[in-house]
């Protein structure tokens, strides 16, 4: 196995990023680096290592550790080279006797003061004090300090006063308040990394500790959100992983692709033999930066749950108990029922689901399986549930469906508008990096029912917080460019040399029309009109404007519209084609992106083109040699709804769960109830496994190669670490079901899936292997025009030529609040669970989020008898479940929220089956509901359901 890493080395301050460049000389050798880098960092670029303790380049110089002194010719003193920046012609000398004997004086006292028990210490290894000792040349300790920090009893044997205990409350790491050097580079790393500022240092002098905020607060129940950077930045054994505890030091990493959301952060995955010891985010990832949250951090224990599946099972029945069986079997039982099936029910009978968990490469033959080998178009994966509109919305205005820039574009926005997302809670480590940019200036808008995370926390408040009634946002972003329109603030420069002028007139004539002022549909979105106004005047006039937007705008009825309303917006004020702009739809799983590129969609081959296209369909019949259908193929719904008229039979469903994250989830069951072959291939049995016949159990992401592409266009590499616990990589498996249906597939390794696609899909043209290697990553298009990549997309112009101004008629949800259902349910997620909860509600972060709950205003628990906690019954048109109330002026009078990552609760029950009008993304944000008090924890609905799904999980032990 190839290890793929690039020196992660630590230089000590972060990189200037001044174009200036500054020539200086550092023990004889002359140095040039941009002005503003620090003598540390520009020693470091030539190999010269300074020690240090309270620096590291991902965070700003500190100054306090006092090692890192250096003399400068003709300055007095011994600066500190990471706070003191390289100025032209100086000559720096980072070593002799004086230096020498003052930072072995500084190390002294720092030892005196710290445990000696190295060879026993978990950081024994991996310690920065251990190596500054070495650095320094320190062989003897002459203080013998009275009062310590690790010694629990004096000489008289009482208590020392001074000690304090060991923090073990986080599921996942340990602070030992002991061995801490009051460094200050955890409690950095909280504020100017993640930006929570959980941490800070507590007391003064001797007293001086990290602390986790109030004095009775752990690091569990403080604000600390477990994204790891503290114990990331910690240089000895303070703060330190629980894993690295129990196992051991790592000795060797592997660069991977984390496989949670669709951020796409890069991580070192830290290994002892086959043993995962601990995920590292990579510093060179160029979607992180070096950061991380909670899950990709630390909830990766879902990879050897007990729960998980590895040998391959079959029944007749649904109703039968699973008999484990050989992969062999499995493939002649799976095969014989889907060929019987399309002889007796004809080749649309069948079809597949791909899995935005899944690789690009894993999500190629799925969709290849079904046109290549089952002779029709029946794919459709969990994207288009999620973001199909974005594709439309953002095909028809700009040319392409997916967003126009980088992360680091971030860094220099002015104004940024956040629509139907909460960052903090879906994408964080993007959060991180808004929220460093709102704390030096930048301006946010935030349009959301709830008041999220990002409408206030520590050190960052919005300007303007559009509080508006789900299902009115093609009102309000319509009402937005009303004002732009209307008070001639658009930038007519852009719009007459970027886009289409005439159709530009036509839609200015319709946002100008006084029914869509932010006063006439005040009443409708609940928004107060000034506050509108005042919000469109700051994102035209600020500067740099930014979109980033969520399922909040794309899981409704009129998903499509709000995406088209949002780039006529991004158009209308010039924000478009340079950094710092743009329309960014924030992608929720680590590979929607990819698995739309790869042709996942019932309409459209790879490169998003239509199947009715003859040319399209010819490249990949000469490469697949064989025919395609010309005619679209089933969506999910369309593939549940002839299960239910009996014309579609079979379904191979690979790491998607459609029972629990689908909606209506009773019209879900009966579509799964009434087919004859249902194959599951996934990591546990989950919900959708109730109803199959056949289980492939398939592989994590640290036991595979491949890509994922992230929201950024970004293509990451996925590396293997480990060995298929079940024996293959999912890419193996379909292959083997494939051939097992006559497919005759010869892949050796996913390199050669991507040859393939590269090949045949003209934005991936460039794309290789070995590039990626070289690169690390590139965000297509990459090809002969852009044979590194895109970055920014729309520079120069479209994709489609000229931008298209579309009108963004409001036309209301079919869903309608009445005396039955008088409530507006919400959905979403939280920090700590991911999805539908399959691998995160197997790992330790379950301690933030055990259930599902409801959230409820003041107001509307009150008039209901409901208090904090109680259980209440949640009830709408289409089913009802039973949680628990959480009471919370977050959202509005008339509104309620809850999230989805429990199956206990099947929030989807609920939800409708209305959906958006171009794509048939469903409407989850919109649903009428009641709520009233419970006599316990559960429904009928929810009894019957654990019953089946009880006996629907027996399994049988392999025959001998």
């Amino acid at each position: 196995m190839k290890d793929f890493i690039i020196p992660d080395r630590d230089f000590g301050t972060p990189a200037s990023k001044s174009k200036t460049m500054v020539t200086l000389t550092i023990d004889g050798f002359d140095v040039t680096v941009p002005e503003g880098t620090s003598i540390m960092r520009a020693a470091a670029e030539i190999g010269i290592s300074v020690p240090k303790l309270c620096a590291t380049d991902s965070i700003d110089a500190f100054g306090s550790c006092r090692l890192c002194l250096v003399e400068i010719e003709g300055r007095n003193g011994t600066p500190a080279s990471c706070t003191t920046p390289v100025a032209p012609g100086i000559k720096v000398q980072t070593q002799n006797g004086k230096l020498k004997q003052l930072r072995r004086g500084v190390m002294e006292l720092y030892i005196s003061d710290h445990p000696l028990d190295c060879l026993t210490c978990s950081a024994n290894g991996d310690c920065e004090l251990q190596d500054m000792a070495g650095a320094v040349g320190l062989r003897d300790v002459r203080y013998e300090a009275v009062d310590t920090h690790f010694k629990a009893k004096d000489n008289s044997g009482q208590v020392n006063p001074q000690y304090l205990p060991k923090d073990d409350s986080n599921p996942y790491f340990s602070y030992d308040p002991a061995k801490c050097i009051v460094c200050s580079r955890c409690v950095r790393a909280c504020e100017e990394v993640q930006g929570t500022f959980a941490l800070t240092i507590e007391g003064r002098g001797f007293d001086s500790r990290v602390s986790f905020g109030a004095k009775t607060d752990t690091a569990l129940t403080s604000d600390c959100v477990s994204c790891g950077a503290c114990v990331q930045a910690c240089p000895t054994a303070t703060l330190q992983e629980k894993s690295v505890i129990e196992i051991g030091t790592p000795e060797r990493s592997v660069i991977t692709t984390c496989a949670y959301c669709g951020v796409g952060c890069s991580f070192k995955a830290e290994m002892r033999g086959d043993e995962l010891v601990r995920m590292v985010p990579y510093k060179h990832g160029k979607a992180n930066r070096g950061h991380s949250c909670v899950k990709g951090r630390f909830a990766y224990g879902y990879a050897s749950h007990k729960d998980r599946i590895l040998n391959p099972m079959i029944r007749d029945s649904i109703n039968d108990p699973w008999q484990e069986v050989s992969w062999a079997e499995a493939m002649e039982f799976a095969a014989n029922r889907m060929r019987g099936i399309q002889a007796q029910h004809g080749r649309h009978s069948v079809g597949v689901i791909t899995s935005s968990r899944c690789t690009n490469e894993e999500a190629y033959l799925v969709q290849k399986l079904t046109r290549a080998v089952f002779g029709n178009n029946n794919t459709d994966t969990c994207a288009r549930v999620c973001h199909s509109p974005t594709g439309y919305g953002l095909g028809q205005t700009f040319g392409t469906s997916a967003g126009t820039q980088d992360f680091d574009s971030v860094e220099e926005t002015d104004v940024v508008i956040v629509i139907g997302a909460n960052p903090v809670s879906g994408h964080p480590v993007f959060a991180s990096r808004l929220k460093k940019r709102l704390r030096k200036g930048a301006k946010l808008i935030v349009i959301d029912p709830r008041r999220t995370e990002m409408v206030e926390s520590p050190h960052i408040k919005a300007a303007h917080h559009l509080a508006l009634t789900p299902g009115t946002n093609v009102a309000v972003v319509t009402a937005l460019a009303h004002v732009i329109v209307t008070e001639g603030l658009m930038d007519e420069e852009f719009i007459r040399n970027r886009c289409d002028w005439d159709e530009f007139l036509d839609y200015a004539e319709f946002v100008a029309d006084p029914k869509h002022s932010p006063e006439a549909v005040h009443l409708l979105t609940g928004v107060p009109p000034e506050e509108l106004r005042a919000a469109a005047r700051l994102f035209a006039k600020g500067g740099n404007g930014a979109i980033y937007y969520g399922l909040g705008v794309t899981e409704h009825s009129q998903g499509s519209t709000t995406v088209i309303g949002i780039a006529n917006l991004a158009m209308l004020t010039g924000n478009i084609g340079r950094p710092g702009v743009g329309v960014n739809p924030l992608r929720g799983q680590n590979n929607v992106q990819g698995s739309c590129d790869m042709g996942s969609f019932p309409h459209e081959l790879p490169g998003y083109r239509h199947v009715k296209n003859d040319d399209v369909r010819a490249i990949f019949e000469k490469v697949w040699g064989a025919k395609i259908d010309n005619e679209p193929g089933l969506r999910i719904p369309n593939m549940l709804d002839a299960a239910v008229e009996g014309t579609f039979k079979g379904l191979y469903c690979q790491g998607e769960d459609i029972l629990q994250s689908d909606p209506d989830t009773k019209h879900v069951a009966a579509g799964l109830a009434a087919m004859d072959c249902v194959i599951v291939h996934d990591l546990f049995l989950n919900e959708t496994a109730n109803y199959a016949h056949v289980f492939f159990p398939g592989s994590t992401f640290l036991e595979k190669d491949g890509t994922f592409t992230n929201a950024e266009r970004r293509i990451n590499r996925v590396r293997k670490v480990m060995a298929p616990k079940q024996g293959y990589a999912d890419w193996e498996v379909t292959q083997l079901f494939a051939n097992a249906m006559g497919a005759g597939w010869t892949y050796t390794h996913p390199s050669q899936i991507m040859e393939e696609i590269a090949l045949t899909t003209p934005s991936f043209a460039g794309v290789s292997y070995e590039k990626l290697e070289t690169m690390g990553s590139v965000q297509w298009p990459c090809n002969e025009k852009a044979p590194e990549g895109t970055p920014l997309m729309h520079i120069d112009g479209f994709v489609r030529g000229r931008g298209k101004f579309i009108r963004t008629e409001y036309v209301a949800t079919d869903e309608k609040t009445g005396p039955r259902f008088p409530l507006l349910l919400t959905t979403g997620r939280i920090l700590s669970q991911y999805n539908v909860g399959a691998q995160t509600r197997r790992t330790a972060n379950v301690v933030w989020h055990a259930e599902d709950v409801l959230e409820i205003h003041p107001h509307d628990a009150e008039v209901r008898g409901v208090k904090e906690g109680d259980w209440v019954r949640l009830a709408s048109r289409s089913g009802e479940t039973a949680l628990r109330a959480q009471i919370t002026d977050r959202v509005s009078p008339g509104v309620v929220y809850t999230t989805f990552h429990h199956p206990t609760t099947q929030a989807n029950v609920i939800t409708t089956d209305f959906s958006d009008w171009a794509t048939n993304c469903p409407e989850y944000k919109v649903t009428a509901v009641q709520v009233s008090p419970s006599n316990g924890p559960t429904t009928d609905w929810q009894d019957d359901y654990t019953a089946q799904a009880n006996l629907s999980r027996r399994i049988l032990p392999a025959a001998e």
